[in-house]
């Protein structure tokens, strides 16, 4: 086995490779996992019963010393044995009833994902006047990671927390006033922001919120066709029928192939 942490403390054996960067150590992860007592075939803890899989922040959510060693040395979509020493997982005082003290652990860890929170995490812990001065390129990642994270929650179907996410990556899209090539950057990025929120809460049954963004949205492309369908799939829940043909009429100019356009014009002509 691979020594990780340099003096035999935590050992690894790679199952499956996986592929891209290693996991950085602000990372939040999702993982499956099941953890043994050296020598046992029953694992005393494991996830892999639950679903969906929630992220987890390194050094928050996860703070034993050998699994954060061992998530620091995977991929995405990585499948590994690791052998922690006591010392690198539940010491000398164990975890009684399941842990004795002085315990050998072997974790089976897949990596199923994980998102870098490292600008993320740093704006939120800037004033009002140090976010001022927060670089455009932190700012478009640290938005950029949030709605990652929106993202990861919506296919998992967690709407609400997805919403939260999106909220967030406005919040740091909206911190300042940007002009010229800068605005184009941000607006870019606030167009992604708003066609997600237009989805999440017409998915939340608020197609209300859902039209407020889908508008938002086509403040900034005005001929957007995931835009025009939310505000005509919003104004038809609505029972908005003439909106709802505007919009959708519009799309389908855009992208006169679209099923979802076309299917939605037909359930349409059938309400007027």
């Amino acid at each position: 086995m691979e020594d990780v942490s340099g003096d035999n403390g935590v050992l690894k054996e790679v199952v499956r490779s996986g592929t891209g960067s290693t996991v950085p150590a602000d990372a939040s992860v999702a993982v499956n996992y099941s953890a043994y007592l050296e020598y046992s075939d029953k694992p005393f803890g494991t996830n892999c019963s639950r679903n969906p899989r929630r992220l987890m922040k390194i050094g928050e959510d996860i703070t034993l010393l050998g699994l954060e060693i061992a998530l620091m040395s995977m991929k995405k979509r990585e499948v590994a044995r690791f052998l922690f020493r006591p010392d690198y997982a539940y010491g000398s005082m164990g975890c009684p009833p399941l842990i004795p003290p002085n315990a050998t652990i072997l974790f089976e860890v897949e990596l199923l994902d994980f998102l870098d929170t490292a600008e993320s995490d740093e704006f939120f812990k800037l004033s009002l006047v140090e976010r001022e001065a927060f670089p455009l390129d932190k700012i478009i990642k640290a938005a950029g990671t949030e709605r990652e994270f929106g993202n990861h929650l919506f296919r998992q179907k967690q709407y609400y927390d997805a919403k939260d996410r999106y909220k967030r990556a406005c919040f740091i899209l909206d911190q300042k006033y940007y002009s010229g090539t800068e605005k184009e950057r941000v607006d870019s990025a606030r167009l992604l922001v708003f066609l997600n929120l237009s989805l999440t809460y017409f998915k939340l049954d608020h197609p209300t919120r859902a039209l407020v963004y889908g508008e938002r949205a086509l403040g900034i492309d005005e001929r957007n066709p995931k835009a025009l369908f939310r505000c005509g799939q919003a104004c038809f829940a609505l029972m908005e029928y003439e909106k709802a043909r505007d919009y959708l009429i519009r799309a389908q100019r855009e992208q006169p192939f679209n099923q979802d356009i076309n299917n939605e014009l037909k359930k349409l002509a059938g309400c007027c």
